[in-house]
């Protein structure tokens, strides 16, 4: 049996501002480590061996296309990116996914994965793989429940039926789905936990390609139909796989949940001659980390119940979560409170209401604001910068440009740069010249001079970029050419 594992990498994660920006969500974010939350997901199925698991498919926003390559790239899981050119919810982005996955084999069996999940306990997860991959072998659309462990109002859940297939020992029994509920009140979700009968709605699906593709195609032959358009139109790209752009953005935007789940679930299933459907219970410390208060559930804490992460120091704290990227953060006398430093925003909230978080990034929006799309550090497909100051008429930047990587080749109609080379080697293309500058040498580039940079070596480059001029903005460059087709 081959397993390809589909990793749905959507969302912009605002909730978990301001490390998580629309430009960079929380999904690229190690949370819990070293690991990016992308890069964790992708781990997860390491150590199954008794199944064929082919290279992991992400699909993504193509403006996230990159830096979620190069992460893949960095943990040796290099694998096929579909890319969305417009956000259609995940029963198109998983059919797009089904579609790829026929043409690189012979109707797997899919593994699908939001990329912005925790799972501290993956041996529980690897488990109730196995068991859902032989039923979805079948032609048995599965999904995973998470067991909850308390009245829940935020998630989603799940009624368990009838038993439908025995587990094997220290396993969940699979159960047919009764229905699918959504977010209750307080007081039904605790009714709902004291039943034992519902589990929380993980997002977390097994099933053929071909099962899913047929399925959509009886509940939703207007999705099927509008994807399978994309999909004729689109092309290989390197490691990209792209789609038609104006069909997929014509296509309905729906959820699995919405466009299947609910209606091959119970007694619609029978009633339509559609695949079945079967639940089986997950306890491995999952979290959607939906928002702060959930991160701070899942982190390690210290005898005071704080978290505290980066450059911090606490005094008479409790249940607190305090994270620094940069700079040191003090806290004196404080109890459930988050506190996040960046290099450009700080948040300061109570645990209880960080949900609302996101009305914040609403207003930064409303306001025009950068903060609330994309941080100081922005990455590149070459690399990163860090606007470390800017003012009127001037701007100062920290580049650095991966070994053997090169900037498109440009110009500027209202800018001019001077270089200066901090380490690294660096190939400078200026007019009809081309030079190379060592460490503590540097260049002028004059407005409207035609320029590239790039790194020949095999070490990163890192240099400082001054730019003076009547306009600044990252929308004054005029490509000429470009190796990453941007």
């Amino acid at each position: 049996m081959l397993i390809q594992p589909v990793i749905l990498s959507g969302g912009s994660g605002t909730r978990l501002w301001p490390l998580s920006r629309e430009k960079y969500p929380k999904q690229l974010l190690p949370l819990m480590g070293a690991d990016s939350l992308l890069q964790a997901t992708a781990r997860r199925v390491d150590g199954i061996t008794d199944c064929e698991m082919a290279a992991p498919m992400v699909v993504c926003n193509e403006e996230y296309r990159f830096v979620i390559a190069e992460q893949l790239r960095l943990i040796g899981k290099p694998g096929p990116v579909v890319l969305e050119p417009v956000g259609r919810n995940t029963a198109p982005a998983l059919t797009i996914a089904a579609l790829a996955a026929m043409k690189h084999a012979a109707d797997p069996v899919l593994l699908v994965m939001p990329a912005d999940h925790v799972m501290t306990d993956v041996a529980a997860f690897q488990r109730v793989v196995r068991q859902g991959a032989a039923l979805a072998e079948s032609g048995v659309v599965v999904t995973f429940g998470i067991t909850p462990d308390a009245p829940e109002t935020g998630y989603g859940y799940i009624q368990r039926g009838a038993t439908y297939v025995a587990a094997p020992a220290s396993a969940d029994p699979a159960h047919q789905i009764a229905r699918f509920v959504e977010k209750p009140d307080l007081a039904t979700a605790t009714a709902y936990l004291e039943t034992g009968a519902y589990l929380w709605n993980s997002g977390l699906f097994m099933m053929r390609a071909s099962v899913w593709l047929g399925t959509l195609a009886a509940c939703r032959p207007d999705i099927m139909a509008a994807c399978q358009r994309a999909w004729d139109q689109g092309a290989v790209d390197g490691e990209f796989i792209r789609v038609g752009k104006e069909d997929f953005a014509a296509c309905p935007s729906d959820s699995i949940d919405y466009a299947v789940m609910e209606r091959i679930a119970g007694k619609h299933a029978s009633a339509q001659a559609l695949p079945a459907a079967a639940v089986i219970g997950l306890s491995a410390g999952w979290s959607d980390v939906g928002a702060w208060d959930a991160l701070w559930r899942v982190l390690p804490k210290d005898s005071g119940g704080n978290v505290a992460q980066g450059d911090v120091l606490l005094h008479d704290c409790h249940d607190t979560l305090a994270l620094s990227e940069r700079r040191l953060l003090a806290c004196v006398g404080v109890s459930n409170l988050v506190v996040v430093e960046t290099a450009d925003a700080v948040l300061v909230a109570h645990k209880d209401q960080t949900q609302d978080v996101k009305k914040i990034v609403d207003r930064l929006k409303g306001m025009g604001r950068s903060e609330g799309l994309m941080h100081r550090k922005v990455f590149r497909p070459w690399g990163w910068y860090d606007s470390v100051d800017t003012g009127q008429r001037f701007q100062v930047k920290r580049i650095v440009v991966n070994a053997g990587a090169a900037l498109s080749l440009q110009m500027h109609h209202h800018r001019a740069e001077h270089w200066i080379v901090v380490s690294g080697t660096a190939k400078v293309t200026r007019g009809d010249d081309s030079f190379l500058l060592s460490e503590n040498e540097s260049t002028f580039i004059p407005l409207g001079t035609t320029h590239r940079l790039e790194n020949p070596g095999r070490v990163p480059l890192e240099m400082i970029e001054v730019q003076s001029g009547a306009y600044l903005g990252e929308d004054d460059i005029v490509r000429f050419e470009d190796v990453y087709g941007r």
